[in-house]
C-alpha cells in the first residue's frame, strides 16, 4: 500500500499556517483594542477681539471729529434701566409691604413704602405685579416698575 506523504504534509501546513493568520489577527485585534485612545487635542487659544476705535468709525460714519483732549462722553443710563422689580409683598390689610428691587445690577434689597430706593427716589405705592416710585410718598409718580412675565 503506498500513501501520498505529500498530500499529507500539504494539509498539515495549510492548516497551520491557517491556524497562525487567525492567532495573528487576534493579537493584533488584541493589541489595537487594549492601547489606550489617543489624546484629545488641545483647544486653539483664539486672540481677543480687538477694541473698535469709536472715534475712527464715528469719523467714518460722518459723525463731528472730536477735540483731541476731550473726553469721550459717558453713556447716560436711563431711570427705569437701572432698577429691576424682583417681587412684592404687599400688605393688603396692614397697608404695608415691601418690594424687592435690584438697583444697578445688584443684588435685590427689600423696601418697605416711604423708603428711599436711590436719592430722589421713594417707595410710593404697592401693589401685587407693580410698585410706583417718585420723589416723595405723596407727590406724583416718576417711575413705575412691573414683575416681568413668568415664562
Amino acid at each position: 500500500m503506498v500513501t501520498n506523504s505529500h498530500s499529507r504534509w500539504g494539509v498539515r501546513l495549510g492548516t497551520l499556517a491557517l491556524w497562525a493568520a487567525a492567532g495573528a489577527s487576534v493579537v493584533y485585534w488584541g493589541m489595537r483594542l487594549s492601547a489606550p485612545a489617543p489624546g484629545v487635542a488641545a483647544p486653539v487659544a483664539l486672540p481677543p477681539p480687538a477694541a473698535p476705535d469709536a472715534q475712527a468709525l464715528a469719523r467714518l460714519l460722518g459723525g463731528l471729529p472730536s477735540l483731541p483732549g476731550a473726553a469721550p462722553a459717558a453713556p447716560v443710563a436711563s431711570l427705569s434701566s437701572r432698577f429691576e422689580l424682583i417681587g412684592v409683598l404687599s400688605g393688603r390689610q396692614s397697608g404695608g409691604g415691601a418690594a424687592l428691587i435690584a438697583v444697578d445690577g445688584k443684588p435685590a434689597k427689600p423696601f418697605r413704602l416711604g423708603a428711599e430706593v436711590d436719592p430722589g427716589l421713594v417707595v410710593q405705592t404697592l401693589s401685587p405685579r407693580q410698585v410706583q416710585l417718585g420723589g416723595s410718598v405723596q407727590g406724583p409718580s416718576t417711575l413705575t416698575l412691573d414683575m416681568p412675565l413668568k415664562n
